[in-house]
């Protein structure tokens, strides 16, 4: 190779990390910083938007569901009871699915909080705690079901073996998606409904699926070797895992940003607001929003 091209292909290969570090750069606007939302809870989980931007997340300790007012930035209580819910999820119709543990089940509650229990076991035996879900554009939807023993039970055994992911379609049948996993624990899809993200927190690792017509799922494929508990998805189609604050991998797997928070555990995280372009983050007693050059994708 001439000293031309050998110039040539350095200049390119500069050009090309400089591009790759500036879009990095941009997915945070310029100068902000993850900004405390409030402090007022006990383990804050399950953030999910509605179709008007609130941000919906739970309480599990206090057994509240409560909401972050895309209008005013009020956050209310919006659900007592709301059976010890952790992850959370919009349908279509604008009902709020919730991995309620209490029990065991999930819940579908109504924009006017009734309460429809549309899972709670498999082949008659109880489910052993849904942890996340998401919801699939044929309008079914995948879960989690690792086993974490909680005081509120009274069972100390459980009577799955397997921490399974599910699969539930439209006519409500359940259907098993993946049982080689630790502990699989948060849950995300592409909008288009092409793949499913699995982060296997038990063996600290995140895996791809292809998401099948039938959904069932196939060509498991190791995404990055970090697991996570919640998650979430850009319109960019990069993966935010959770745990150490939030990390950020884009498509291919390859880690492109970090945002660190300032507690010991980051539980969970969504994008909400009016322009789905608010990033919020659950950690601890806490809750946080962070202004995003990218936006988020909920289906």
């Amino acid at each position: 190779m001439d000293t031309m091209k050998l110039n040539l292909l350095l200049f390119l290969i500069l050009a090309l990390g400089l591009i790759s570090c500036n879009s990095q750069k941009k997915l945070i606007k310029e100068g902000r910083q993850p900004e405390l939302i409030s402090n007022d809870f006990e383990f804050t989980e399950g953030p999910a938007s509605d179709a008007e931007g609130n941000v919906y997340f739970t309480d599990q300790p206090n057994n509240r569901i409560h909401r972050w007012s895309a209008n005013d930035g009020s956050i209310s209580v919006f659900m007592e009871d709301a059976g010890r819910a952790n992850g959370l999820y919009f349908d279509y119709d604008g009902s709020l699915l919730a991995a309620a543990d209490e029990n065991s089940e999930i819940w579908k509650i109504s924009p006017e909080k009734d309460v429809e229990v549309l899972i709670d076991s498999y082949e008659e035996d109880r489910l052993n705690g849904p942890n996340d879900l998401w919801i699939a554009s044929d309008g079914g939807f995948y879960f989690t079901d690792p086993y974490y023993q909680r005081d509120y039970w009274e069972r100390t055994e459980r009577e799955i073996e397997e921490e399974r992911v599910y699969y539930v379609n439209l006519q409500g049948e359940i259907s098993i998606g993946v049982e080689d996993l630790v502990k699989p624990n948060g849950i995300i899809g592409t909008p288009d409904g092409k793949k499913l993200y699995i982060a296997d927190i038990g063996d600290n690792k995140t895996y791809s699926y292809k998401i099948n017509p039938d959904g069932s799922l196939s060509d498991k494929k190791l995404f990055t070797e970090l697991g996570s508990d919640g998650m979430t998805i850009d319109s960019g189609g990069n993966i935010y895992l959770t745990g150490n604050g939030v990390t950020i991998f884009d498509k291919s797997g390859k880690k492109i940003q970090h945002i660190p928070i300032d507690k010991d555990w980051t539980a969970n995280v969504t994008f909400g607001g009016k322009n789905q372009q608010t990033l919020f983050i659950t950690a601890q007693e806490s809750i946080y929003s962070l202004e995003m050059n990218v936006k988020g994708v909920r289906w």
